[in-house]
């Protein structure tokens, strides 16, 4: 059983360009909330800082962590590497700080089956509708529109992961998504009660995959 002197693992996922960095960013801003830095093989993107948005490596480098089995999870996502190493998350987590993950529905659930003595919630977040998607897609630092569309064509299998999460939070609005993603983990650590309309998400999601 977790101990209520240990931290909490937080998993954030999303398609991509649904808002869960920025959302992780947010619930940093919190003592007691630490960033899980990620290793990944791809290129910074402009303004990322190397060692704090993440551990840039190459390929060779990548394996041979995959080859000592430090990580606690890890992928391939768009062509490249990316992934979890064990010993700062459980080492936060035994010193009671919660631990957030920014990572992919492959990540989440090799986390989920690693069944850590650790308490765990996870989120997936959506978008308010794939034209929403397509535009922020658009507009980031993919100028490229063949880009784009193959995000939307991942988005179309990453959204039917959504059912193995523990909730799944529409951001149409970062400020209310941030906030209820907030009360929820508070309810969640004191056993609480959590206002989730597990029906409204499910409809939801059909109109995004119809």
């Amino acid at each position: 059983m977790p101990s209520d002197k240990d931290g909490t693992m937080v998993i954030l996922s999303s398609p991509s360009g649904a808002g869960k960095t920025t959302l992780v960013n947010l619930l940093s801003n919190h003592d007691n909330y630490e960033i899980s830095i990620s290793h990944t093989t791809r290129k910074p993107r402009d303004g990322e800082i190397p060692d704090k948005d993440y551990y840039f490596v190459d390929d060779k480098e990548f394996k041979r962590l995959i080859n000592n089995q430090e990580f606690l999870e890890y992928a391939k996502v768009f062509d490249n590497y990316y992934g979890t190493t064990r010993t700062p998350i459980i080492d936060n987590l035994n010193k009671g700080k919660n631990v957030l993950f920014d990572i992919d529905w492959q990540g989440a659930d090799q986390i989920k089956n690693k069944k850590l003595d650790y308490r765990l919630i996870t989120f997936f977040i959506l978008p308010p509708s794939k034209k929403i998607l397509f535009d922020r897609l658009s507009n980031r630092d993919m100028k490229d529109k063949l880009i784009a569309e193959e995000r939307m064509q991942q988005f179309e299998r990453d959204v039917l992961h959504w059912i193995n999460y523990d909730y799944v939070v529409i951001n149409d609005d970062l400020d209310k998504c941030y906030l209820k993603i907030k009360k929820l983990i508070n309810a969640e650590i004191s056993d609480g009660s959590k206002d989730y309309d597990l029906d409204y998400i499910r409809k939801h999601v059909e109109k995004l995959t119809s």
